[in-house]
């Protein structure tokens, strides 16, 4: 199945949450209105609205509140984005230029910071205690994941264990909360398994995400080659070529890492993929994948459940 065919098993939901996100994002305020809607609709998959709508589903949910939950997950997730792109200095997301490319930094942050007002804004009024719990505890999770990421930067020696703490939380945390809010407007009952569903699922994607930093190009990725690289972050493709490259090759990206320099970058490239060090990340993308699926067993056979089962797999083969 491809990523069209899991989509269509929710279509009329996934449309829905395009058209609610847009109602929400109206304001008197012009730059708002025309940053926000920039940004929201500037292409991405919305995996994190996909799995809350599926997992909705999956569980039983009948109704339609989903759809708000679905779309505060995702405003809540491009107000990170924004912020990422001032905080990394980035210039290119997704093909198009950053908003503070276009605008400048102070009004990026300013209108994430408005998206995580009016998502908190939606939240309450949801009137779903389970969903403002899961929620809020979830966004305190992640802005501690991007502090993580912070102090990990330019460090040549974080290790592994520190670069999965990062992940789970800026990253994975957020398909957890997807999952678990729609579990929780279900069955219940499902609420803890789909949580951990989504935990490894959106650490798979991560891991396959820094897999792409130095297989794919700028062309497909929709940013630039080796920025993960130029903003000294410790990705597990380098964590691992430090510890299975020569020593002499190893010291080479420990001082691109503290640096943040791309003067080596090709360099870097092919001994990343020389050295073993992508099979051994894809290798543990994949075990992601297997705990994801494991954690999907309890639910009922349904559409919605294979769904799910194909938008892990696909997690590992794509190349964007």
């Amino acid at each position: 199945m491809d990523f069209k065919s899991i989509v269509s098993v929710v279509a009329d939901d996934f449309a829905a949450v395009d058209t609610f996100i847009r109602k929400s994002l109206e304001s008197d305020v012009p730059l708002i209105h025309e940053v926000g809607h920039y940004i929201v609709q500037g292409g991405g998959k919305r995996l994190r609205p996909l799995v809350c709508l599926l997992t909705a589903r999956a569980c039983g949910y009948g109704g339609s509140r989903h759809i708000e939950v679905a779309s505060i997950i995702e405003m809540l997730h491009t107000a990170t984005l924004l912020h990422d792109d001032v905080v990394d200095e980035s210039g290119l997301r997704r093909g198009r230029a950053t908003a503070n490319a276009r605008w400048d930094n102070p009004t990026a942050v300013l209108v994430g910071d408005y998206l995580i007002s009016r998502s908190f804004a939606l939240m309450v009024a949801l009137r779903e205690p389970v969903v403002l719990d899961v929620m809020s505890a979830g966004t305190v999770v992640i802005a501690e994941g991007e502090v993580l990421q912070l102090i990990n930067q330019r460090d040549p020696d974080t290790t592994e264990e520190r670069y999965l703490q990062v992940i789970y939380g800026k990253t994975a945390k957020l398909f957890e909360v997807a999952a678990e809010t729609g579990a929780s407007l279900g069955n219940r009952d499902y609420q803890s398994a789909c949580a951990t569903f989504a935990r490894h699922l959106g650490a798979a994607f991560q891991i396959i995400d820094d897999v792409l930093d130095y297989t794919s190009s700028a062309d497909v990725m929709g940013k630039n080659v080796g920025d993960d690289l130029a903003e000294g972050k410790p990705t597990l493709p380098l964590i691992q070529a430090i510890k299975a490259a020569p020593a002499a090759e190893a010291e080479l990206i420990r001082d691109a890492i503290r640096t943040g320099g791309l003067e080596h970058l090709q360099d870097i490239i092919a001994i990343v993929q020389r050295c073993g060090a992508l099979e051994y990340t894809r290798q543990r993308a994949q075990a992601e994948s297997e705990q994801a699926l494991a954690a999907l067993a309890p639910l009922p056979s349904s559409p919605f459940k294979a769904a799910l089962e194909d938008l892990t797999r696909m997690a590992l083969t794509r190349n964007s």
